[in-house]
């Protein structure tokens, strides 16, 4: 454990509290000190739920330690369950807790509670929030899923004939970033295919839904940080082959579609042709094409910067800088990545070393957490949030996804809004003396006949001014065509002016400096 101003994961009980929050009918009683109890924050707060989380804490302090801390625990257990009637219980400890070795899973045994109690073994000083809630996730399966697993080396009985294919989506979690509209956005997409959704879990799923979870033919991991292990073991207990290709991105939603088809045993034609995504024409429109190879730089969980690379790389047509993740356990996947861009990868959870690659590379374009926000505010970089961890800005009451064709859409509008927006306060300030952009202009759809003749006369008056040096009419041509004119006029005005008889580089920036003050 490091002690630091940020941190890109908490420790691995906020794991557990994103797995107990998700589900319907679940309780999680947690053995830990006064000020370890902050889950209402995390999860009324910044993801706004309309109900506080299904945690209850043993809030111990100083004066307890010289008693009975365990009877502590027994206690707040037995209430839980008098009070919430739970269908199944987690119990564990914060990391302070751990070090008072009071084993909440023995505890609750003792209880002879009449529902299951899932003993949670989550080391705080080894391990942090995701892979607490993988471990979570995948205890629980494991206790309440296991009872129905059949014997080794059953054959899984093949689907009736008239019967749709099923999957179950798992890895969608409260505090996840964007997974309610993600899971919207799938469920929809898997519906348009034929393929029913037996359970979704753990985001909204009860108990009794995670023991039928071997009824399904197939299981889609939306998140592999959160999904990948339990997943693993539904194919080695039940034959449930699982997705690998998370549908972030245009073209990785056409690559899932082929891969659900395969699985379920269905054509995949249809769905593609029928396929609508408009962020695959915006890319290759004209508004676009300028920011062609715009320097990018990407960090963030694994799933959501490896998706982050490709669709810059391959769908935007930005260079890719640099690649980086705070996920340790899919460091393989992301230097495999950064392979296919030829950048060095960077596994860090240190901010400091990530602000300092940014501000070494100078990327145009920063897409990260809400802590690479922060950086690029202060480099001064446009910067878009893709992945957790996030403020409760990155949860809008609107719908938008991530993932699916939608999600193209709605990253294509996070991504390049922010540089096209600086390319205008660009623009803003170069002409800010313009009479069209000045604080005092009329607005653009009234006094078109005014703003008409004052442009034939400045450039009836700029015919006086001799021609442009050569390497002044090359400079010109890198500016953006729909306001070259714009420029040359200015300068020429501006030449005009001074009676500068032949406009070099020199008096294009110096004009530039003029209208921009």
């Amino acid at each position: 454990m490091q002690l630091t101003l940020w941190t890109y994961e908490g420790p691995p009980h906020v794991g557990a509290m994103r797995i107990a929050t998700a589900m319907k009918d679940v309780h999680y009683v947690l053995h830990a000190p006064q000020g370890d109890t902050y889950a209402d924050l995390l999860f009324t707060m910044i993801e706004r739920l309309p109900r506080r989380p299904p945690v209850t804490y043993t809030t111990f302090q100083a004066r307890d330690l010289g008693g009975d801390t365990a009877e502590l625990f027994k206690r707040a257990a037995s209430e839980a369950f008098e009070r919430f009637k739970p269908a199944a219980m987690m119990v564990g400890a914060s990391c302070t807790a751990e070090l008072i070795q009071d084993d909440p899973g023995g505890l609750a045994r003792a209880l002879n509670l009449p529902i299951p109690v899932v003993a949670l073994e989550l080391p705080s000083y080894q391990r942090k929030e995701n892979w607490g809630a993988s471990e979570t996730l995948y205890q629980m399966v494991r206790a309440l899923a296991g009872p129905q697993v059949p014997p080794p080396g059953t054959e899984r009985a093949p689907r009736p004939a008239h019967q749709r294919p099923s999957c179950n989506l798992l890895g969608a979690t409260a505090l996840g970033f964007r997974h309610r509209d993600d899971v919207h956005e799938i469920s929809g997409l898997l519906d348009s295919l034929g393929i029913d959704i037996r359970v979704t879990a753990p985001l909204q799923a009860s108990a009794a839904d995670l023991s039928r979870l071997g009824e399904a033919d197939f299981n889609i991991v939306l998140y592999p940080e959160i999904a990948t292990l339990t997943a693993q073991w539904l194919q080695r207990s039940f034959g449930q082959p699982c997705t690998k290709t998370v549908p972030i991105g245009a073209g990785a939603t056409r690559d899932f579609i082929a891969e659900v088809a395969q699985l379920a045993g269905i054509d995949p034609a249809k769905a593609l042709a029928d396929a609508t995504s408009r962020a695959p024409w915006y890319a290759r429109s004209v508004d676009s094409t300028y920011l062609t190879g715009k320097r990018v730089f990407i960090f963030g969980d694994a799933t959501h910067a490896v998706a982050a690379a490709r669709i810059a790389a391959t769908e935007l047509g930005f260079t890719v800088v640099g690649l980086g993740t705070y996920s340790r356990e899919f460091a393989r996947e992301v230097r495999e990545a950064a392979k296919l861009y030829d950048v060095v990868p960077l596994i860090s959870d240190d901010y400091l070393e990530i602000e300092a690659a940014i501000a070494a590379l100078q990327p145009e374009l920063v897409l990260g957490t809400q802590m690479e926000r922060h950086i690029a505010k202060r480099l001064g970089v446009p910067c878009a949030v893709i992945s957790a961890p996030v403020h409760v800005q990155d949860y809008p009451a609107r719908y938008s996804p991530q993932m699916g064709f939608e999600g193209a859409n709605v990253l294509f509008d996070t991504w390049v809004h922010p540089l096209m927006m600086g390319l205008e306060e660009h623009l803003i300030g170069m002409f800010r003396g313009d009479f069209e952009f000045h604080e005092d202009a009329a607005p653009s759809h009234l006094g078109h006949a005014t703003a008409a003749a004052q442009v034939v006369a400045e450039s009836a008056a700029a015919e006086a001014v001799a021609a442009w040096a050569s390497d002044a009419e090359k400079e010109l041509r890198k500016i953006p065509f729909f306001v070259r004119g714009k420029a040359r006029r200015n300068t020429e005005r501006y030449a005009l002016d001074r009676g500068v008889p032949l406009i070099t580089i020199e008096t294009l920036y110096d004009a530039k400096a003029h209208f921009s003050r």
